[in-house]
């Protein structure tokens, strides 16, 4: 018997899964029919894969060694076969972005100068995660947020271009919070507040503790996502960050933070000398989001943003 690709993957899901029982499953096929196979592979390699026990099985040394050499190849696998569908399907691009009101403008541009280029999005909270995704050829660029004192962890071999050096990060809080009779908030105003923060936001956590604490303040954390926490900000259980660009609400009142402690920088990246044009697609769309916002329109006019320059 020659070892086929579907030989490899049997083995890699038995591994996987611990047992020939939830690897059958997985496979969707018996696990006689799984264990009549694998005794065949192990025939053919003259050798016991795996060691069945009464709680499952587990890899044999012999079995760890063909497993390593395994799973290389299936990724290999793997992606000529994207590869392929990917040249019979046509030219595309693959976009990974953290949240922004940016992005419906940045794709409208996008399918305007490329209208025969298939355009896929990956929103992701983790800016790590995207461009790891980049360096490994599975998206084509990242349009990431850093928070402020808490570098991304950038692979080798990736281009940034940096699209906002300091995008201030505003405060969202009931309309009947005191502080929101004021154009400006400063930090001490929101002293008895709880402050709702996504932990899952690369860096999110640590930013918004430090310009606490630099302020002195200590206030309760709340962990939640930020579709959770707008009905808690609208009803005055918590206030949380806002960004500038997502534009004002009727049930929310959203103010700068004086001095702008809370900050991000947002970034592109790709591949070496790769996607200029999307770029500057992508600074048109942000400056588009960011003047249609009155009070980051006002920020960006007093602290002279060249975003203005071409208004």
């Amino acid at each position: 018997m020659e070892l086929e690709v579907r030989h490899l993957r049997a083995l890699c899901a038995i591994a996987d899964a611990g047992s020939l029982h939830k690897a059958a499953r997985q496979l969707g096929v018996s696990q006689p029919s799984l264990t009549t196979q694998l005794r065949r592979i192990e025939r053919a390699l003259e050798g016991e894969l795996f060691l069945r026990e009464r709680t499952g099985c587990r890899p044999t040394p012999f079995g760890r060694t063909v497993l390593g050499r395994a799973r290389p190849l299936l990724a290999e696998m793997d992606a000529l076969v994207a590869e392929a569908r990917a040249q019979a399907r046509g030219p595309r691009l693959r976009i990974g972005s953290t949240a922004s009101p940016a992005l419906p403008g940045w794709l409208r541009r996008l399918h305007r100068r490329l209208p025969d280029t298939e355009t896929t999005l990956v929103v992701d909270v983790s800016a790590n995660a995207l461009l790891r995704m980049v360096a490994a050829g599975q998206l084509d660029m990242a349009f990431v947020h850093e928070v402020e004192g808490f570098p991304l962890r950038v692979p080798e071999g990736l281009q940034v271009r940096v699209l906002m050096e300091r995008e201030p990060q505003f405060v969202s809080m009931s309309p009947e919070h005191p502080a929101a009779r004021n154009d400006v908030v400063h930090l001490h105003e929101l002293a008895a507040d709880r402050w709702m923060v996504d932990p899952s936001v690369d860096g999110e956590w640590d930013g918004l503790r430090r310009v606490l604490a630099d302020a002195g303040l200590d206030p309760p954390l709340l962990h939640a996502d930020y579709h959770t926490a707008a009905t808690l900000i609208v009803s005055g259980e918590a206030v949380a960050p806002y960004q500038p660009t997502s534009g004002p609400r009727p049930d929310m009142a959203v103010r700068p933070l004086h001095g702008d402690p809370l900050a991000v920088r947002l970034l592109l990246a790709t591949r070496p000398g790769a996607h200029a044009e999307a770029y500057e697609d992508l600074r048109e769309a942000y400056r588009e989001a960011a003047l249609r916002t009155p009070a980051y329109r006002a920020w960006l006019r007093r602290v002279g943003s060249p975003l203005l320059e071409s208004a």
